[in-house]
């Protein structure tokens, strides 16, 4: 079994680019099923998630080629509108086949989802949606099925911002017939990428960018070629481990993406330089503890709270951190913990007493982005550390061991059973 192994403390300095967005291509990879003909992506980062979904897109029919980073799919063959277990319960933003599917055959079966072992993140906002939307749900033997002839257009009030139900719903109601308008609407630079490219593909959507989308349906979409946008929650990880280990340099960034998380870093000490798409972050002698919550886009990612918690337990103080988008993503606690990390957990709260330093130890990954936290940990931790479970990490972040060592890491990738 792979492992990644650290020995910490080394100076990081120099530059890396940024990989496209997981949480960006994935949905544009969904929308391309809609049209007939071949559409190109590019920057596609090559990650288990992107590699999962092009089996999965294959599984219904379309003809994917995929090199160097640039996607081709050709969704004129597209002919099976089925989602199984073995694929959704791998990824759950495979469940984004959802509506595109259903608006292009007027039926789809697709798999309750699966994906990181951490709390339950319904999918009633999306069967909801396009119930308003005239589609009939049903559920069979772990799976869904929706049927409507032709959806019709309707007012649909999201209780809470979901990205994932926002894209299904934007992709199912570009086809449907009549005028659907989504408030409360999830406003992430992802979701505003999608909406873009389904505009590209000829759908007509007002108010990107805002909680209040307007979609007139129309009657078909045509391929569409794009760039994917920067992996800001990428970037936001590397610069937490900047914060603690020396001056880098981001390129193919997005800074605007990333505020909430540069105030904080400001906040914490860190002096942070900003270019047009270039973000250089040098740590402070002593890093500041500073309070956070987590919140929907504008706000502080959730993607980046377990990091955020690694850097905090470096801090000089102690810091209050809530994650208010899902209460119970901390499974990286108990393993930063095991570096001599002072946490304790309370419902959706973390109390971090910062401590003078971390020890390497060996830890597990739980889900993506406490992977990332305990490379971070590990990276600035006293002595070796091992980090087992990376497939974890590999859902979401492209080449991150090689990444880091270019800026001077001592890290490296080993099959542990040779």
């Amino acid at each position: 079994m792979d492992k990644i192994l650290i020995e910490g403390q080394k100076k990081l300095s120099g530059s890396i680019e940024i990989s496209g967005a997981k949480n960006a291509v994935l949905p544009i990879m969904t929308a391309t099923l809609m049209a007939n003909g071949i559409s190109k992506i590019s920057r596609v980062p090559n990650l288990r998630d992107t590699r999962t979904m092009i089996k999965l897109m294959e599984i219904v029919g379309a003809k994917c080629q995929f090199k160097n980073g640039s996607l081709e799919i050709d969704g004129s063959s597209v002919n099976n509108p089925e989602a199984p277990y073995e694929l959704v319960k791998t990824m759950r933003a495979s469940f984004y086949v959802l509506g595109p599917l259903l608006a292009r055959f007027g039926y789809v079966k697709v798999s309750l989802p699966g994906g990181c072992a951490w709390g339950p993140r319904p999918v009633d906002f999306h069967l909801k949606g396009l119930e308003k939307l005239g589609a009939k749900i049903t559920l069979e033997s772990g799976y869904i099925l929706a049927e409507a002839k032709k959806l019709k257009g309707a007012v649909i009030n999201f209780e809470f911002p979901s990205v994932g139900a926002t894209g299904n719903i934007v992709m199912a109601a570009s086809l449907a017939d009549g005028q659907t308008i989504i408030e409360n609407a999830a406003r992430e630079p992802e979701i505003v990428q999608l909406c873009q490219y389904l505009n590209m593909m000829g759908a007509n959507i007002s108010g990107i960018g805002t909680s209040h989308l307007i979609i007139e349906g129309v009657r078909n979409l045509k391929p569409a070629n794009i760039d994917v946008i920067p992996d800001r929650i990428e970037a936001g990880t590397f610069l937490v481990a900047g914060a603690l280990l020396g001056e880098i340099t981001l390129k193919k960034v997005i800074p605007s993406h990333l505020d909430s998380l540069l105030l904080k870093l400001k906040e914490s000490g860190c002096n942070i330089s900003l270019g047009e798409d270039s973000i250089t972050i040098s740590p402070p002698e002593t890093i500041k503890a500073v309070d956070m919550k987590t919140s929907v886009y504008p706000g502080f990612a959730t993607d980046l709270q377990a990091q955020w918690v690694a850097l905090m337990s470096l801090a000089k103080g102690s810091s209050i951190i809530t994650d208010t988008v899902y209460h119970d993503r901390f499974s990286h606690v108990p393993e930063l913990n095991r570096f001599g990390a002072n946490i304790k957990i309370d419902k959706n709260t973390a109390f971090v007493r910062g401590v003078k330093e971390l020890v390497g130890a060996p830890v597990m990954s739980t889900d993506i982005r406490a992977s990332a936290s305990l490379i971070v940990a590990g990276l600035a931790a006293k002595g070796e550390t091992s980090v087992s479970r990376i497939y974890h990490i590999d859902r979401g972040y492209e080449l991150i061991e090689e990444k880091f060592r270019s800026l001077g890491a001592n890290i490296v990738r080993k099959n542990t059973n040779i």
